[in-house]
């Protein structure tokens, strides 16, 4: 089944209404789909480098939007459809122990594990259940998938091919180096 949707996916980077493309399947992997947006934007930034920065732009904006919707699924609908979400995805031990963590702490889960492959519908529909204040959660979803996607499209359009395919293969490490950074940084304005 991924196979045929990973094949689905990059057919639509290809086709002519590839950015319609764009902002749906962002829109819709941060509350139900399961593959992510790169799939689309890696190979449309690659083929358009100088259009880097509104492809990353339209990924985060419609991933966000994408975020509210999974917020509002987790909010009002989890007992019928989120938990089928989290159940279809095997995902229900995760949801269970990342949920009690959100209580204190959903803006930082959302701003370290937004950049990462951790799947974003999981940290959606989570923040919705836990009841996140709703400002909070679209400010720390900003954020994290700005920074998760303008790094991807900055590194490819800067270094092209090659660095498409040191993201591909070190995705994870990319990501969590940044992750890293960023509460390191928050940490030390908090200590000052």
């Amino acid at each position: 089944m991924l196979k045929r949707v990973y094949d689905w996916t990059m057919d639509k980077a290809a086709s002519k209404n590839a950015t319609a493309w764009l902002a749906g399947v962002s829109f819709a992997e941060s509350s139900f789909f399961p593959l992510p947006p790169d799939l689309l934007l890696v190979p449309m930034v690659i083929a358009n480098r100088a259009a880097a920065w509104r492809l990353a732009a339209i990924c985060t904006l419609a991933s966000v939007l994408g975020g509210v919707f999974g917020y509002a699924i987790g909010y009002f609908l989890y007992e019928t459809l989120g938990r089928w979400v989290i159940d279809f995805y095997h995902l229900t031990d995760k949801f269970e122990a990342m949920r009690q963590t959100f209580l204190d702490y959903g803006a930082e889960i959302l701003i370290i594990k937004g950049m990462t492959p951790i799947p974003y519908k999981l940290l959606t529909i989570t923040a919705g259940v836990a009841q996140l204040n709703i400002w909070v959660f679209i400010g720390a979803s900003i954020l994290s998938r700005a920074m998760r996607f303008f790094l991807v499209a900055g590194l490819l359009r800067v270094f092209g091919e090659p660095i498409r395919r040191f993201i591909e293969e070190r995705l994870t490490l990319v990501t969590s180096v940044v992750a890293v950074l960023l509460v390191g940084g928050f940490l030390v304005v908090k200590l000052i």
